[in-house]
């Protein structure tokens, strides 16, 4: 099946209110305390701490110039769309969108292409994610996803292009800065964390 779309979806804009898993003031949640170390991927963390829950759901704006959004999944369907949908609110928002050149709109979809990787990633293999957050600080934008499972994410090796799934993480691995795994002692699930540049 084939779906056509009349326009780039980097570049449709912001979805209408109360599609965007924003809390109910309008205004998406933010996080902040740190949850946890590093326990596999490429690198222990990179440019950004954790973003992690714990702070009130009253602000999109942090400290030191770094913005948060953060999406609740509970009780929510089709998690894929709607994380997509709320990463390209993030993006307006930052002003990533619109796009005013190829570079910027494939930095964007490039973003969006992430998001859905990651969430789909936790719905086939972990039960479905809990939370999202999506951060910038103007140079990075960071996408972390967390759910209830045990795996450990990694792209399949060796990686065949014409093989149907299992491409997943070597999207994540290839479009991305850096990415990895956070795990909290004591805490069932994990994190799953990705790193993208800021267009030029």
């Amino acid at each position: 099946m084939s779906t056509t779309r009349p326009f780039s979806p980097g570049d449709r804009g912001p979805e209408p209110s109360g599609a965007s898993g924003a809390s109910e003031g309008g205004v998406p949640g933010t996080g902040g305390a740190e949850r946890g170390a590093s326990v596999a991927g490429p690198s222990d963390g990179g440019a950004m701490p954790s973003l992690g829950p714990g702070e009130p759901e009253a602000s999109a704006e942090a400290s030191a110039g770094r913005q948060v959004r953060r999406l609740d999944f509970e009780g929510q369907s089709g998690v894929v769309p709607l994380a997509r949908d709320f990463a390209r609110q993030a993006l307006y928002a930052w002003g990533w969108l619109p796009a005013a050149t190829a570079d910027q709109r494939a930095a964007a979809e490039d973003v969006l292409l992430v998001v859905s990787e990651l969430v789909t990633n936790a719905c086939l293999h972990a039960e479905g994610p809990a939370e999202m957050w999506v951060a910038c600080d103007n140079k990075v934008i960071r996408i972390e996803v967390a759910d209830k499972g045990t795996g450990q994410p990694a792209p399949r090796t060796p990686h065949r292009a014409g093989r149907p799934g299992g491409h997943g993480m070597f999207i994540v691995q290839r479009l991305c800065l850096d990415w990895g795994v956070l795990r909290t002692p004591g805490v069932a699930g994990k994190t799953v964390w990705a790193e993208l540049g800021a267009p030029a």
